[in-house]
């Protein structure tokens, strides 16, 4: 079986949108990615800020669709179930898959996600190799493997 870095090597860029607010993870996200030079991650920290990008709105004009978001649910603000009632309501938007990428463990936590539309829930894994494991994991499905409406096979 070919890897999703293989798949990608002809294919046209993929835009992830990471909604953070610790700049440390979103960092560390980055990085993890960097090995991927097909993916172009766009990190916000703000849940208001993220739908406005997301709406193109305000300054937010040019901004790219993402293919997928990954998203914290414990955001300062609107916080992350907010932002999947959103994106669920929204026809423009409902369709871009959602990963929650979360700190928390608590079975209430992914119940709720999942009910609010998530596609998939992550707990952040505390070692680096796990995480880096993971990342992959996902980018492999949800960038390569899996069929989203509105995105070209590849």
């Amino acid at each position: 079986m070919t890897s999703w870095r293989d798949q990608c090597e002809s294919a046209h860029e993929t835009n992830i949108l990471h909604i953070e607010d610790n700049a440390a993870d979103s960092e560390l996200l980055r990085h993890l990615l960097s090995d991927f030079p097909e993916l172009n991650v766009s990190s916000l920290s703000d849940g208001a800020e993220a739908l406005g990008y997301l709406r193109r709105q305000m300054q937010s004009v040019d901004a790219v669709r993402p293919d997928l978001i990954l998203l914290d649910l414990n955001l300062p603000g609107l916080d992350g179930r907010r932002i999947l009632m959103e994106l669920r309501k929204d026809p423009l938007l409902r369709l871009i898959p959602v990963v929650v990428l979360s700190g928390s463990a608590l079975e209430e936590d992914m119940m709720l996600a999942y009910e609010l539309g998530a596609n998939a829930y992550v707990v952040k894994p505390h070692e680096l190799k796990r995480f880096r494991t993971v990342m992959r994991a996902i980018c492999d499905f949800w960038c390569g493997a899996a069929a989203v409406p509105g995105r070209a096979t590849r």
